[in-house]
């Protein structure tokens, strides 16, 4: 059986709180070697690490998600700093920007508000980049209703930290610029959604050695299991899907697909 990876899963979520055993039961017999719980904050991020602990397979990324920035404290990198310090800590983040809500969408809330939010989202987003230059790692990214930013800081780094742009829903020359700057693209069982030809003609045009694959389950369970609870099992489903658009076999997507995770995650090799 052809071996995939889920690279970015969020296992700590309460949605797996009953029976994450059986979950990780079902990914191993799907043939999902290994598996990387992202996390949104402190307390998540490590929780993450302590199943890294419980379970061989598992390994984590500690970073604070851009939506949550309204509780995170003024340097997180102390913090981060140490948590990334695990042997089975292989990034940073999910990091970025998500401008898909923002306050002045809320009752009360203003563009001044809005303009705040977005300074906090990029001081927090270096922030956790600069730390993962400082440890020869590589960054999570998140990026929602804001690619142009996102682009932009990533740039500022170029040479210094990678990044996954994870769930990519963008199109091929948003894609080509993100891999101009030494980073990669993810797909997530949106690539099997009726709606998904965009994402699919997209990654018919990513390179084989600038792509990773995920779940970001709980959400986006691919075809057929969509509106149900995902789970890294689901990474068989998207892959199969991916191997038809590449016109390869599940074994070359297999190969391809696992040696850009070691390469973009070198600690996964611990």
């Amino acid at each position: 059986m052809p071996i995939f990876y889920d690279t970015h899963a969020h296992l700590d979520f309460p949605d797996f709180a009953q029976d994450l055993p059986q979950v990780l039961q079902r990914a191993h017999a799907a043939g999902i070697g290994k598996i990387i719980s992202i996390g949104t904050d402190l307390e998540s991020s490590r929780c993450a690490i302590q199943l890294t602990e419980r379970f061989s397979n598992v390994f984590a990324v500690v970073g604070w998600h851009p939506t949550h920035v309204r509780d995170a404290p003024g340097d997180l990198r102390p913090a981060l700093r140490e948590l990334a310090r695990h042997p089975k800590v292989v990034a940073i983040g999910e990091t970025g920007f998500d401008y898909h809500r923002l306050p002045s969408q809320q009752p009360d809330g203003t563009a001044a508000d809005d303009e705040q939010y977005k300074r906090k989202q990029a001081d927090l987003f270096e922030q956790q980049l600069e730390l993962a230059a400082e440890l020869g790692l590589n960054c999570v990214v998140h990026q929602r209703d804001a690619f142009e930013d996102t682009i932009a800081t990533m740039q500022k780094f170029a040479g210094q930290a990678r990044g996954v742009f994870h769930c990519y829903a963008n199109g091929a020359a948003a894609m080509q610029r993100i891999v101009a700057i030494g980073s990669l693209v993810s797909f997530t069982g949106i690539l099997t959604f009726k709606n998904g030809q965009n994402v699919r003609d997209t990654l018919a045009a990513t390179p084989h050695d600038k792509f990773m694959l995920e779940t970001d389950c709980p959400y986006l369970a691919p075809l057929p299991y969509r509106g149900k609870r995902c789970e890294p099992a689901y990474v068989k489903e998207i892959s199969e899907l991916a191997a038809q658009v590449k016109g390869c076999s599940l074994e070359e997507l297999s190969a391809a697909t696992c040696a850009t995770a070691h390469q973009f995650f070198p600690k996964l090799d611990q």
